[in-house]
C-alpha cells in the first residue's frame, strides 16, 4: 500500500549520531567537545548497547601490552567505570549500572543533546548526500536534519536505510552466532574452578545436558560478592537483520539458560548454588552489516601490522570469529585462528580514516562494528575499545566537516592533530 504522512523537522543540528553504544557515545562526546551542536539518538533506555542492555560482561583490552591503544574518550570512560582495575588488565569486568551512569555523565558534561526510546525508521537522500533521518518515538514520527550523519548502530541501519552499499557475513552471507548474555549470583568464588570447565563440558555433553553440542563456552566473568557476568552459549542460525529470527533467538536464549544452570550446578565446583539473576534485554550480536567504505580494512592489514598515512587510531585485539555451527572441525578452526591471529606485546595495526567514510555518501561517517572492513577485521575491531577508538575519530572528523558537509574534504593532518590533542594513540610519526 501507499502510505504518506507529513512530518515535522524537529531538530536541526551540526551532527547527528545514530546509536548510543560505545562508538556512538565516543563520537558524540568528541564532536560536542569541539563546539558542535550534536544530537545522539538511542532506541533503548540507556547508553552502552551490548555492554549495558546486552549485558556483555567485560571490556576487551585497552592496551597492546606496552601502549594504551584505546586512549582519549574511551580511556576516560574505562577509568571511571572500572576504577579499581588496572588498565593493563586484558579482560575487565565492570558494573553495568556504573557504566550507564558514566555514559550519562560524560555526554551531559560534553553538552550533547540526547534522546532515549527514539528509533531510526527511515532516511531520505538527495544524490550522494543524506538529507534527513526519520525517527519514531512516543510522540510520533519526526525528522532530524544535520550537516554530518554518523552511523553507530552496529548493524549499519542508517546507511542501509539510505540505500548505501554494505557487505554481510561470509561468501554465503553466514554470520557469527549471537549470545544472550546473563548475570549470575550465589557463586562461591573461592572454590570456583574455571579450569574445570572444558573437561566437565565434554562430560555434560556426553551426559545429554545440552540440546546443542556447543564446545565454545566463553563462560563466567566473576565479580565481587559471589556474582558473575555470563557470556554463555551461541544461538546458531540467527539472522541479525530479521526481527523474526531475533525474536526466536531471544526465546531460545532464555530457555537454554536452564541447561547451563544445570551444567554449572552439577559439574563445576563453587557453582552448586548458582542462580540466574537476569538475562539481557538484547542479543549480543557479533556480526551484522559492514558498510562499504572508501577503504575496507582487511586481514592482510592485520597480518602486516599495517600503517596508513590517514591513520586515526591503532588496535590489537585478535581475529576472533566464533564457531559458526556445531560441526566437529569448527572448534579446531576457532582455536587455531584465535591462537595464531594475535599479536606480541607492543604490536598493533593502524585504522585509516577512509574506513570510516561510506562510499555511497559525502556527508556521512560510520564507526564501531559496522565500519568498513572485511569480516576477519570486524572480528577484531568489534569489541568495546575498538568501538571507542573509531567513534572518537568519527566524531572528531564530523566536527571538522560540519561547515562544509563533506567528510572527504577534512584535512587528514588536522584530524590527526585534533585526535592527538584529545588523547588518541597514533604511531609515533603522526603524534
Amino acid at each position: 500500500m501507499l502510505y504518506q504522512k507529513q512530518i515535522e523537522t524537529r531538530y536541526t543540528v551540526d551532527i547527528l549520531v545514530v546509536g548510543g553504544g560505545a562508538s556512538g557515545v565516543a563520537a558524540a562526546v568528541s564532536a560536542a567537545r569541539m563546539g558542535k551542536k550534536v544530537l545522539l539518538c538511542e532506541s533503548n533506555g540507556c547508553f552502552g548497547g551490548a555492554g549495558t542492555s546486552g549485558m556483555v560482561p567485560a571490556f576487551g583490552p585497552f592496551t597492546d601490552g606496552v601502549n594504551v591503544t584505546c586512549s582519549g574518550v574511551g580511556l576516560e570512560i574505562r577509568r571511571n567505570a572500572a576504577k579499581n582495575i588496572p588498565v593493563e588488565t586484558y579482560w575487565t569486568g565492570f558494573d553495568a549500572e556504573e557504566l550507564k551512569r558514566e555514559y550519562d555523565r560524560i555526554l551531559t558534561e560534553a553538552g550533547v543533546e540526547f534522546l532515549f526510546f527514539t528509533t531510526l525508521c527511515d532516511v531520505l537522500t538527495d544524490g550522494d548526500a543524506i538529507r534527513c533521518a526519520v525517527f519514531t518515538s512516543r510522540t510520533g514520527v519526526f525528522a532530524v536534519e544535520a550537516s554530518v550523519y554518523i552511523d553507530c548502530t552496529g548493524d549499519g541501519n542508517l546507511i542501509a536505510l539510505a540505500g548505501g552499499e554494505f557487505e554481510l557475513g561470509d561468501n554465503e552471507g553466514n554470520v557469527m552466532p549471537p549470545t544472550l548474555c546473563t548475570q549470575w549470583g550465589d557463586i562461591d568464588l573461592d572454590r570456583y574452578d574455571m579450569g574445570a570447565v572444558p573437561v566437565q563440558l565434554e562430560k555434560a555433553i556426553r551426559d545429554g545436558v545440552f540440546t546443542y553440542e556447543d564446545r565454545h563456552l566463553t563462560g563466567l566473568f566473576p565479580r565481587e560478592g559471589g556474582y558473575a557476568g555470563g557470556n554463555i552459549g551461541h544461538i546458531f542460525g540467527t539472522d541479525p537483520l530479521s526481527e523474526r529470527s531475533l525474536t526466536d533467538a531471544m526465546v531460545w536464549g532464555r530457555k537454554s539458560m536452564l541447561e547451563y544452570t544445570r551444567f554449572y550446578r552439577e559439574y563445576i565446583p563453587g557453582c552448586e548454588s548458582i542462580r540466574l539473576t537476569g538475562t539481557a534485554a538484547m542479543l549480543g550480536v557479533r556480526e551484522s552489516r559492514r558498510i562499504k567504505c572508501d577503504y575496507m580494512l582487511n586481514v592482510q592489514d592485520f597480518l602486516a601490522r599495517a600503517d596508513f598515512d590517514d591513520e586515526i587510531g591503532r588496535y590489537n585485539y585478535p581475529v576472533d570469529i566464533h564457531i559458526m555451527n556445531t560441526d566437529s572441525g569448527e572448534m579446531e578452526r576457532f582455536k587455531k585462528e584465535y591462537e595464531t591471529m594475535r599479536y606480541q606485546p607492543g604490536e598493533s595495526y593502524g585504522i585509516p580514516y577512509r574506513s570510516l567514510i561510506p562510499v555511497s555518501f559525502r556527508n556521512a561517517l560510520t564507526a564501531g562494528r559496522c565500519m568498513g572492513c572485511d569480516r576477519q577485521m570486524e572480528a577484531s575491531i568489534r569489541v568495546m575499545p575498538g568501538c571507542f577508538i573509531t567513534g572518537q575519530a568519527a566524531g572528531t572528523a564530523a566536527a571538522l566537516a560540519a561547515d562544509s558537509g563533506d567528510v572527504r574534504a577534512v584535512p587528514v593532518r588536522s584530524l590527526q592533530a585534533a585526535l592527538v590533542n584529545a588523547g588518541a594513540y597514533l604511531r609515533e610519526a603522526l603524534r
